[in-house]
């Protein structure tokens, strides 16, 4: 059956815009993100950038990825206009149907009631992609406060101009563009904010420590209970593509989240999309209503990664007692309402398979609070009752102001359900404290740091200064206290040197400076200047 033409339909599809500078490097997204903030900048809080300028990157990337498919089947099949048709009858053909009024040129072209415009062009691409929705529309551009708009028309203007930049389609860009926007808007405008530890985004580098110690396998399920952003999901699949030499793998990783924040929620599924990734994730609070069911029971997955907030402090024992998963059952304790480390960590896993594995950023006093204390400590109840059954397989320490929020360095906690024979009663230790290189604002780990680290944890190897196993018969001596630096030294103390010697150093150097100053008093007096 010929299909008929739309005559309109053509109209719609512009010429494609051509960067002609081929992909972005990071100087020139940075530079890009860092204009388009400026066109908004004393509109609102800096921290609220990303929430106007990311969704219009996206809409700008589906936008120019629609245009890239439609001009590819237009070739294979004669003309727009017919493209155009076949696409709209047949979803299954484009990643996502663009609505005309929801396309950049459009959006670019318009003029008057902008900010009105650019949110029904929002929720109309929602509309037309259910899959959208709750993602790209939670932002009004045309919102006002007190009478006041929040961005006004001439702004958001200037910041369409300015997104129009650069083209962002399949060959314009590489899929993890979102992410190291997120990751520069965080880091240049929520830093030193007073945002919440909550809104944390994990420093990519330590996302790769987490995936290469898991290593993932093809089709796997990993989970996140507090997913943010999506990227330590997303890390998880790029290091399988990596193991692949970078294809996508015959049966690509299944992912899961869940995220209460809307606005977090709205980055992880757009940060997917972006990648080109399958995941679900669900809305809500992980601790009181997990969403990933099965009948009455939890659904468990083969691996977990997580970065919960450190030391949450909004959940009580009412809320462990209402529990209706037997989650929050080591140690005959509940975490204290002073922190829900030791209660995420139980959550999580409940959330492994038998022969699961896990990788949870937790704040450094997690795996020591307690300890040497004869005071009862609920935190080293839980913790104690971890190492007796044998469910921790490494902790890493990490370097210093890593992450954006704090200077902190933070540890890795790795479970593992089915620790093999060889490594029975014993947990691995990594200081990892001096693995980094000094960065402004933030430190960094290299990617030789990264392998190092990686390796060390896959292996189970020891390393002098840097990896030391320990059996469980020293942790218990040590009151449960797992801190990697109670049991190794760092490069640092290399450069120690004994008090005999540094008086000793100190004291040559006074008599050095004493034949200074009478050296200088001979050539002043000989010149006639000391009296």
């Amino acid at each position: 059956m010929a299909i008929k033409k739309k005559a309109s339909a053509a109209k719609a599809v512009l010429p494609l815009e051509k960067n002609g500078k081929g992909k972005l490097d990071q100087k020139k997204l940075e530079t890009w993100l860092w204009d388009a903030a400026c066109s908004i900048r004393g509109a609102m809080d800096a921290p609220k950038f990303k929430d106007y300028i990311l969704p219009l990157i996206f809409i700008k990337r589906l936008s120019d990825v629609f245009d890239d498919e439609v001009s590819r089947l237009a070739a294979e099949f004669g003309d727009a206009d017919t493209a155009l048709d076949m696409a709209e009858r047949d979803r299954e053909l484009i990643r996502f149907w663009v609505p005309a009024e929801s396309r950049w040129p459009e959006i670019r072209r318009t003029t008057k009631k902008i900010g009105q415009k650019l949110t029904d062009a929002v929720r109309g691409l929602s509309r037309k992609n259910p899959t959208l929705h709750g993602v790209i529309d939670l932002v009004d551009f045309n919102a006002s406060v007190a009478g006041e708009r929040i961005v006004g028309d001439d702004r958001l203007s200037g910041l369409i101009e300015i997104i129009s930049r650069h083209r962002l389609g399949l060959e314009d860009v590489r899929a993890d563009l979102f992410g190291h926007a997120y990751e520069y808007l965080l880091r240049k405008f929520a830093e030193g904010s007073g945002q919440s530890a909550g809104e944390f985004f994990t420093p990519p580098e330590v996302s790769s420590v987490m995936a290469y110690a898991l290593a993932p396998q093809e089709g796997e399920r990993i989970y996140d209970p507090c997913c943010g952003s999506g990227g330590l999901l997303i890390k998880c699949q790029l290091a399988l593509m990596e193991k692949n030499g970078g294809k996508k793998a015959a049966r690509p990783l299944q992912l899961f989240g869940q995220e209460e924040q809307a606005s977090n929620y709205a980055m992880s599924r757009m940060n997917m999309i972006i990648h080109d990734m399958q995941g679900e994730v669900m809305r809500g609070d992980t601790m009181r209503n997990p969403k990933f069911l099965d009948g009455s029971a939890m659904v468990t997955f083969d691996k977990i990664v997580a970065n919960p907030m450190w030391n949450q402090d909004n959940f009580t024992e009412a809320v462990y007692e209402a529990d209706t998963f037997d989650r929050f059952i080591f140690g005959d304790a509940y975490a204290p309402d002073s922190s829900a480390d030791w209660g995420w960590m139980q959550h999580i896993t409940h959330s492994l398979t038998p022969a699961g594995k896990a990788a949870v950023i937790l704040d450094t006093g997690a795996v020591s609070r307690g300890s040497g204390n004869r005071n009862k400590s609920k935190e080293k109840a839980i913790r104690a009752a971890f190492v007796e059954e044998d469910l921790i397989e490494a902790v890493l320490l990490l370097p210093e102001n890593l992450f954006y929020n704090t200077t902190a360095p933070g540890i890795i906690l790795f479970v593992n359900k089915a620790k093999p024979k060889e490594r029975k009663d014993k947990i691995l230790l990594v200081n990892a404290a001096e693995e980094f290189k000094k960065g402004r604002p933030k430190n960094y780990l290299t990617a030789t740091g990264i392998k190092r680290i990686a390796t060390a944890i896959k292996r189970f190897k020891e390393e002098e200064r840097f990896s030391q196993i320990v059996y469980r018969e020293e942790i218990r001596k040590n009151d449960y206290n797992l801190s990697p630096s109670r049991y190794i030294e760092n490069a640092l103390t290399e450069n120690y040197r004994p008090i005999s010697q540094i008086l000793k150093d100190l004291k040559k150097a006074e008599t050095e400076a004493a034949k200074v100053d009478d050296d200088l008093a001979n050539i002043l007096t000989k010149i006639g200047l000391r009296v």
